[in-house]
Order: C-alpha cells, then sequence, then structure tokens
C-alpha cells in the first residue's frame, strides 16, 4: 500500500502545532503526517531516536512505541471475532468465553463494556475488584484490554498478531508495524523516566503487550484502512461491517453523557461530551486513539482526512495538559480545511 504525495502548505499549522508539542514532550524526535482526499498533503521529521550523540536521525522507516494506541488493533480483532462468529455478540458476557474466571467479580459483564471502558473492573494487589456496576460509567483502566486478549484468542483459536497479520499486514504488505522484544536500528528508543509507575517492559509478539511499534507512514495507512472502510485500490481487503462495528458509537447509554464514547476502544465523536478528548472542532462520525507516548491517530471521515503525530516520549511532564493538547490537535487540522 502506498499513496501518492502532494505536499503543499495546507497543514503547515498542524506541523507547527506538533513541533510545538515535541517541545513540551520529553522525546528526541518526532514526526507528523496529514493524508487528505487520498493524497499525502502533509509529511515531516525531526529530531533523533535517542539523546545520544550519534543516535540514528528520525526518518519514513522510524518506528515508534505507540502505547495506547496498540488497542485499536486490539478493538479490529474484536470486530473480526464478531463479524465471524466467533463471538456469537457484543453484548454477551465475557463469562461466556471465559468458563474459568472468577464469575462473582466479572457479574453481567459484557464484551461491549471491556470494548467502551464501561466495565467498571480494576486490578488491586492482584486481585480483581470492581469500581461501579457494569454500563454505569467509564474508567480507563488496563485489564479490560487483558480481558479482551484473551476471549479474543479462546474465541478464534488465534492471537491478536496473526489476526492481523492475516488480515492486513500481510494484504497490505506491512512490514513497519509490530509487536517487538528486542532493539533495533529502526527503533525509536522511548525517553521516560525510569520511576515512572507506569511503565512496563513487556514482552512477546502475540499482540498482547504493550511492546507495539509503528512507522507514521503505516499508522497513517492503518487510519486510511479504516477511513476507506477497508476498500484500498478498488479492492475489499478487509470487510466493511468490521470496520463500521470497530468505528461507530458502541458505548451503552451512561448516566453521566459528558463521560468519553467509544467505539471497539477507538474514541468516537458522536454526541458533544465534554470529556472527550476529540476537539471541539472535529466533526461527528470522527474517531481517534491516543497513547501514553503521545502518538496519536485522528480519522476524519467527512473531509477525508487522516492526521498522525508521533513521539518517542512516554508520560506527560509537568505544566503538559495532555487533554487539551490532543484536543487542540485535532482542532488545528479542522482550522486548516
Amino acid at each position: 500500500m502506498k499513496l501518492k504525495k502532494k505536499l503543499n502548505n495546507q497543514f503547515q499549522s498542524v506541523e507547527l502545532h506538533v513541533r510545538n508539542t515535541s517541545n513540551m514532550v520529553d522525546c528526541s524526535g518526532a514526526s507528523v503526517m496529514v493524508i487528505h482526499n487520498d493524497q499525502i498533503a502533509s509529511e515531516a521529521y525531526w529530531g533523533k531516536h535517542s539523546k545520544a550523540p550519534d543516535a540514528r536521525p528520525v526518518q519514513e522507516d522510524s518506528q515508534f512505541h505507540v502505547a495506547s494506541v496498540r488497542k485499536s488493533y486490539i478493538g479490529f480483532a474484536a470486530a473480526y471475532a464478531i463479524y465471524n462468529g466467533y463471538i456469537q455478540s457484543i453484548d454477551d458476557e465475557a463469562v461466556k468465553y471465559l468458563p474459568a474466571v472468577h464469575t462473582e467479580v466479572f457479574g453481567n459483564t459484557t464484551i461491549r463494556h471491556l470494548l467502551t471502558h464501561t466495565h467498571g473492573l480494576d486490578r488491586f494487589e492482584g486481585n480483581n475488584i470492581r469500581e461501579f456496576p457494569p454500563g454505569q460509567s467509564w474508567a480507563y483502566r488496563e485489564i479490560s484490554i487483558e480481558i479482551l486478549t484473551q476471549i479474543i484468542h479462546c474465541s478464534t483459536g488465534k492471537s491478536i498478531a496473526e489476526i492481523l497479520k492475516e488480515q492486513v499486514f500481510n494484504p497490505l504488505a506491512f512490514n513497519e508495524t509490530g509487536w517487538h522484544d528486542d532493539h533495533s536500528e529502526k527503533l525509536a528508543e522511548v525517553i521516560r523516566d525510569p520511576d515512572n509507575k507506569f511503565w512496563s517492559t513487556d514482552k512477546g509478539t502475540d499482540g498482547n503487550k504493550k511492546n507495539m511499534y509503528v512507522s507514521t507512514r503505516e499508522l497513517a495507512y492503518w487510519g486510511y484502512l479504516h477511513l476507506k472502510q477497508g476498500c484500498i485500490d478498488g479492492k475489499q481487503v478487509v470487510a466493511k461491517e468490521i470496520i463500521r462495528l470497530a468505528t461507530s458509537l458502541q458505548s451503552p447509554e451512561l448516566i453521566n453523557m459528558d463521560l468519553p464514547q467509544n467505539g471497539f476502544l477507538w474514541f468516537v465523536k458522536n454526541l458533544p461530551a465534554k470529556k472527550t478528548e476529540i476537539g471541539e472542532l472535529v466533526p461527528e462520525g470522527s474517531f481517534q486513539i491516543l497513547g501514553y507516548t503521545s502518538v496519536a491517530l485522528l480519522v476524519i471521515p467527512k473531509h477525508n482526512i487522516i492526521a498522525v503525530r508521533m513521539f518517542n516520549s512516554f508520560g506527560s511532564p509537568p505544566g503538559y495538559d495532555y487533554l487539551a493538547d490532543i484536543r487542540a490537535f485535532g482542532d488545528t487540522v479542522m482550522k486548516c480545511i
């Protein structure tokens, strides 16, 4: 998969916004790409893979640790499992596919709850606990991802990585997207506080762990696949319904309507919500995913736009308001139209 480049100054302010963000977070390199009307309209790389004097410059094939952006790939695998009947319904209870789990804590938690961060589960001192009844509120907790990957593997007999390679990576010749145990020259080093409690050095290439690296262009192409609803160069590479499931509103109706709204782990723009991570100017029907490395992918179907920003930072330094910044990123894109 390769799109033509028609670079212009239309999205210059988006690049400037990303450069400003790179100065606020603790990173040594960054990049930005905008696809508009099926062409690459903006693309820029700067800095190096690490703070070492002889570090490799950030370039087209540089791969960044995408942190929670990986959840969009897990959401895809879940949509694949449902579309193909491995999971009968998004409203099936999780315990139906994981009979060995502690059912008393899980209660009637459904796959929909897990996919939309409305499950109410958490983990404390190694034990699963409940914060709130399923479907009653919203909380961003890693436990739901662990459960989802188990459900997908148990139901399909395939790992997340196997599903993605079979359905997307191989057909579209993606070779700069994957899970890495060991460092290579194309992987940008993650700049981080060694005492950051959220950082973990996971190992495993089955797609379940937080060790996913993606190049700027392939993350943009991942967004483009969703924008085009699985149809690339006139060929339906992925079933349209898989993309629709993943990127349309799936959150249950919550008591607090200002809480974020989700598709299959994607954040989606639907009804007005004060706590959304998507900018105010970004239109309904758009969807976005954001990672703790400040990496982000925004898809705006109404205007045929994909915008990607990449950094090799981890965490939010003092004074950096990530929520305000990611909203401003989307709003900046919209102001360029």
